[in-house]
């Protein structure tokens, strides 16, 4: 398995499957890799030539330092995790100078709309973060893949439609969602939880499994009282939002339209921690 630090190396190992038309498969990540993560890496080996597993923690997405400072690192065990699943990975840690020489900055974007609600409302540039790293990988790289999970699937959306604006000539491959045995969806701050609250945030999903039932015949307001009810009867989390929208636009439901899908959305904290989660309700 090669690790590579330098983007001049990583477009160098590059050249032999480009130049034979091979298809570049990537996987973003920042690191403190789980089996969800592991998940995006298998389907990408299983659809293309070579692979690409980023792993850096980009600054310039956080809105709150403290979230920056204590996101959880883990490189030897990731690269363990990684070579486990096949010792053909290409791994791409760039420093924080080698991903933006020069001041770090995000660019600005629009994605019509997406980028306004939910996460977008709660965290101020976030998404702007994002797009600037990913839209700078998917330079490097040249990939004809890109893998992301549903777990942020805001984010999806929303590289979707960078790849649509930058037009690039790239699929983005969208993976479910994997999940503890209780149901909690993985992720890498799940590892800053308390035991005892790993163990209860099963409660997260079951709730949005409830909400998922009643999406049948309730309205969107009665089951966002019930699930802002529901909340703040558990002591353990705190509810920032719950929202029903539209997969497409991400507009919150208004009232149910004939073939539309939907979604809902929740973010949460627990132990000082902010979770997501989402269910397709339809």
């Amino acid at each position: 398995m090669q690790v590579i630090k330098n983007k001049k190396e990583l477009q160098s190992a590059l050249e032999i499957p480009r130049g034979q038309n091979q298809a570049i498969g990537l996987v973003p990540t920042m690191g403190a890799l789980h089996e969800g993560h592991l998940s995006l890496v298998k389907k990408a080996i299983s659809e293309n030539h070579t692979v690409v597993v980023s792993i850096f923690v980009n600054p310039i997405q956080f809105d709150n330092k403290a979230d920056l400072d204590n996101y959880p690192e883990s490189w030897s065990k990731d690269l363990e995790l990684l070579s486990g699943v096949s010792e053909k990975i290409i791994v791409f840690a760039p420093s924080r100078a080698e991903m933006y020489p020069g001041k770090m900055k995000s660019k600005r974007f629009n994605f019509d709309g997406l980028e306004k609600v939910m996460e977008g409302e709660f965290r101020t540039g976030h998404f702007n973060g994002v797009a600037t790293v990913v839209g700078l990988l998917f330079k490097i790289i040249e990939p004809q893949r890109a893998y992301f999970g549903e777990k942020d699937f805001q984010q999806l959306q929303i590289i979707k439609k960078l790849v649509e604006k930058i037009g690039l000539p790239l699929e983005v491959v969208a993976c479910p969602i994997e999940r503890e045995k209780n149901g909690l969806a993985m992720s890498s701050r799940n590892e800053r939880l308390s035991k005892l609250v790993r163990e209860k945030a099963g409660f997260i999903h079951e709730t949005l499994k409830t909400a998922k039932s009643k999406f049948g015949t309730e309205s969107a307001t009665s089951i966002k009282a019930w699930v802002k009810d529901h909340f703040e009867k558990n002591k353990f989390f705190k509810l920032e939002y719950f929202e029903i929208a539209d997969v497409e636009t991400l507009t919150p439901m208004l009232r149910k339209q004939k073939n539309r899908e939907y979604r809902a959305f929740v973010a949460v904290y627990a132990d000082g921690i902010r979770l997501i989660d989402n269910i397709a309700l339809n």
